[in-house]
C-alpha cells in the first residue's frame, strides 16, 4: 500500500507536464487573422456522428468549411483497421484543405461492454483492473493503438462511483470499484497511460452517474441525492482536474440539491460554477450524447444544444443523423446572430477548443 500511494504522485506529475502543453498552447497561439465568424464559432463546437462506413461528401464539406469540430465514429462505422484507418484520414485532410483547425476523432474505448474498436485493447475491464500499474498500462496500450489508427480523443475513462449495485453504469461493468479514492487511482492511471501515448482522455460523467438507476440515453434520470451524499463521487473528478485531464464529459442526469431545471450538460451551475469555478478545471467540457437526452425527452436536441452552449459547455456531442446534426448547427448560428447564445460564451469555448486541438498536433495529447 505505501509504494502504491508513492507511485500515483510521480504521475499526477508527468501529467501536469503533458497538460503544460495545452496551458502553452493556449497562451502562444497567435489570433486568427481575420476573426473567427458565428460560423466557425459555432461549428467548432460540435462532434457529430458520420452516416455510412465512409464520410460522405457533404460531411467533408462541412469539415472544409470549419462547421463541425469533431466526429465521434460507431462500431457500425467500420469493420477492419484499414477502414477506421481511411475514414479518419479522409476527416483529418478535409479539416486541413479548408484551413480549418485540426478535426477531432473521437471513440467510446472504455473496455469491457463499451469498446467501439473491439481488437485493441483494453484487454481488461475496468471491474477486473485491480491495480494502478494494469490500469497505467491498458490506458497506454489503449492511446497507442488509438493514435495510431488516427483516433484522437478516447471518450474514456468512466469516473463515477456506483452508490449500489442498482447503478446502470455497475450493471453494465463500466465503473472501476465502489471505493471512491481506488475509482480515482485508477482512472486517473488509465487517462495517464492515454496522456503518455498521446492520446486525449475524457473523464465522464460529471458530476457522477453513481445514483443513477436507469441509463440516460434512454430515460429522463433525476438524482435527488443532497450534496453531501454526492461529495464522495466528486473526488475522481478532484483528482482528474488536479492532473489536468483535457477533458471532462458532463452527465445527462438532473441534480436536484445542484439544478432542479437543467441536467449537468446545460447546467450553468454545473458546467460552469461547480466543475471550473469551485473544482478548478480548465480544460474542455464536451456533452453526453444530447440526442440521447433528447429522445428520453421526446424533443429535438436542438434546443438543449443552445441550452449547453449558453451555460458555457464547449463540446456538444450529436451522435443523431446527419441531417439532424446540420440542423443543430443551423439552430446554434441563429440562436447566436440573435443574441441568445452570447458571442463571449462562443468564444471562450472557442479558444479553449483551439488549445486542445494545439496539443494533438504537436503530440502533447
Amino acid at each position: 500500500m505505501g509504494a502504491r500511494a508513492g507511485r500515483p504522485r510521480r504521475r499526477a506529475l508527468t501529467l501536469a507536464a503533458v497538460a503544460g502543453l495545452l496551458v502553452g498552447a493556449a497562451e502562444a497561439s497567435p489570433a486568427q487573422s481575420p476573426p473567427p465568424t458565428l460560423a466557425q464559432l459555432v461549428g467548432q463546437k460540435l462532434v457529430v456522428t458520420m452516416n455510412g462506413t465512409s464520410p460522405s461528401p457533404s460531411l467533408l464539406a462541412r469539415a472544409r468549411r470549419g462547421e463541425i469540430g469533431g466526429v465521434i465514429v460507431h462500431a457500425f462505422n467500420f469493420s477492419t483497421a484499414a477502414q477506421l484507418r481511411s475514414i479518419t484520414r479522409q476527416l483529418h485532410a478535409a479539416a486541413a484543405a479548408g484551413g480549418q483547425p485540426r478535426l477531432l476523432v473521437a471513440v467510446d474505448q472504455e473496455g469491457g461492454s463499451v469498446k467501439t474498436v473491439p481488437w485493441i485493447a483494453p484487454t481488461v475491464a475496468p471491474p477486473r483492473t485491480g491495480s494502478v500499474g494494469v490500469a497505467l498500462d491498458q490506458g497506454r496500450r489503449t492511446g497507442a493503438s488509438l493514435r495510431a489508427l488516427g483516433v484522437d480523443i478516447d471518450l474514456a475513462p468512466v469516473a463515477d462511483v456506483p452508490a449500489t449495485r442498482a447503478s446502470f453504469v455497475y450493471r453494465q461493468g463500466r465503473t472501476w470499484s465502489f471505493d471512491a479514492a481506488q475509482t480515482a487511482r485508477l482512472a486517473g492511471a488509465f487517462a495517464l497511460g492515454l496522456a503518455q501515448s498521446h492520446t486525449l482522455a475524457t473523464t465522464k460523467h460529471f458530476p457522477g452517474l453513481g445514483f443513477a438507476p436507469r441509463n440516460t440515453d434512454y430515460a429522463v434520470v433525476r438524482i435527488g441525492a443532497s450534496k453531501a451524499q454526492l461529495a464522495p463521487g466528486l473526488t475522481p473528478y478532484r483528482q482528474a482536474v488536479a492532473q489536468h485531464v483535457p477533458l471532462v464529459m458532463l452527465s445527462n442526469a438532473i441534480y436536484d440539491d445542484y439544478d432542479r431545471v437543467n441536467a449537468a450538460g446545460w447546467s450553468r451551475v454545473i458546467s460552469t460554477q461547480l466543475l471550473r469555478g469551485q473544482l478548478g478545471f480548465r480544460g474542455v467540457t464536451i456533452t453526453d450524447s444530447l440526442d440521447g437526452a433528447a429522445h428520453a425527452r421526446g424533443i429535438l436536441p436542438n434546443g438543449l444544444a443552445i441550452g449547453a452552449a449558453n451555460a458555457g459547455t464547449d463540446l456538444l456531442l450529436v451522435t443523431g443523423s446527419e441531417p439532424a446534426s446540420g440542423s443543430v448547427f443551423t439552430s446554434l448560428l441563429r440562436a447566436a446572430q440573435s443574441g441568445r447564445v452570447h458571442r463571449s460564451s462562443l468564444e471562450a469555448s472557442y479558444q479553449r477548443i483551439l488549445a486542445l486541438k494545439a496539443t494533438v498536433l504537436r503530440g502533447g495529447a
